[in-house]
């Protein structure tokens, strides 16, 4: 099993999301988050305009998922296509477990 992580700089979550229930992916989880990548943010006007601001931190679209190994090409590739600025990173899951059923390992997911 592996997790993958993609942050996005725009809300590209919804196209993500059905992509993934096209190839059997169904439990995604998504949230937005405030971070900082390697450009600078626009400046943004502050006080009726009179100053102007550089904000350290922008608006990110963060999917989480953990998926079978066999789909990890697939679900990267629907990602890939789907959003035009951000990261992914895969990570490998040692193990999981489902609280309400007890089912484990890649039956659990």
């Amino acid at each position: 099993m592996i997790r993958i992580e993609a942050i996005m700089g725009e809300n590209e979550v919804s196209k993500i999301s059905e992509g993934l229930k096209k190839i059997g992916i169904g439990g995604v989880t998504a949230f937005k988050a405030k971070g900082r990548g390697k450009t600078i943010p626009e400046s943004i006007h502050a006080s009726l305009g009179t100053e102007i601001y550089t904000p350290e931190f922008s608006d990110k679209y963060v999917v989480l998922l953990v998926l079978p190994d066999t789909k990890m090409d697939e679900a990267i590739n629907i990602i890939k296509t789907n959003c035009k600025i951000g990261k992914v990173f895969v990570t490998p899951v040692i193990h999981a477990v489902d609280l309400a059923t007890g089912a484990e390992a890649e039956e659990a997911i």
